[in-house]
């Protein structure tokens, strides 16, 4: 069973091949450029460099968000699209389960994925690994990081933090829980590829039809826009 991983919902561009048991290849950047022209060279050139044809694949997984609102529409609309035209299962994970996959798999501990949502803001969520299986402790959510920090300092026990927003939120981090802040290296912070192919591999399908991007929260214009909706009436 081939898998191919796509993952646009953030800086960091990562395509994956999963071929059963086996990272066939993974294709990772984190650069600031747009991935609307980069996303399908970066498919084509792994597929080509893994002798992996389209008519080969079984299966698509794509980062489903939260992140940036560009970036995991492009991702979505990009898997859907494969997965309509090669009439293949598509599966959607979420972004911030990826990254505490990446991260955590050997914590003994929570795992606080996040990324920076502006405002004092992030999209987070709090995860934990049993027997090897990624467990959902607290769903994700877009949270004021005071308070989620504040909130994380009740739990029993370390957290493990990952992200690449580090620079923005890592001192409040640090003086809200001290020792029981654990930080990932900067090795781990780029949500990889090949763990979302295995997250996504033998979860259930979606309907291409109905699936849209977990935004969390809808953007600013959007917001605005059902405001003045709202007002007119």
């Amino acid at each position: 069973m081939k898998v191919l991983s796509i993952d646009t919902s953030n800086y960091v561009l990562g395509i994956g091949l999963l071929d059963g048991e086996t990272v066939l290849g993974e294709y990772i950047s984190n650069i600031k450029k747009n991935h609307s022209v980069r996303v399908m060279p970066a498919i084509q050139t792994l597929m080509e460099e893994c002798n992996v044809k389209p008519g080969d694949l079984s299966k698509i997984v794509v980062a489903e968000g939260p992140g940036s609102y560009t970036g995991v529409r492009i991702g979505v609309t990009i898997a859907k699209t494969m997965a309509w035209t090669l009439k293949i299962p598509l599966s959607g994970v979420s972004s911030l389960q990826v990254a505490a996959a990446s991260a955590g798999r050997y914590f003994d501990g929570y795992v606080s994925p996040f990324f920076d949502a502006r405002r004092g803001q992030i999209y987070t969520g709090l995860y934990k690994f049993e027997n090897q299986r990624l467990e959902i402790v607290k769903e994700d959510q877009l949270e004021m990081s005071a308070e989620w920090v504040k909130a994380l300092n009740d739990m029993d026990s370390r957290v493990l933090f990952t992200s690449n927003d580090f620079g923005l939120h890592e001192e409040l981090i640090k003086q809200e829980l001290g020792d029981k802040a654990v930080f990932a290296e900067i090795t781990e912070l780029n949500p990889r590829p090949a763990e979302l192919a295995l997250l996504g591999r033998d979860k259930e399908a979606v309907d291409l039809h109905t699936f849209v991007p977990n935004y969390i929260r809808l953007a600013e214009a959007e917001a605005n826009w059902l405001k003045a909706q709202e007002t007119k009436k």
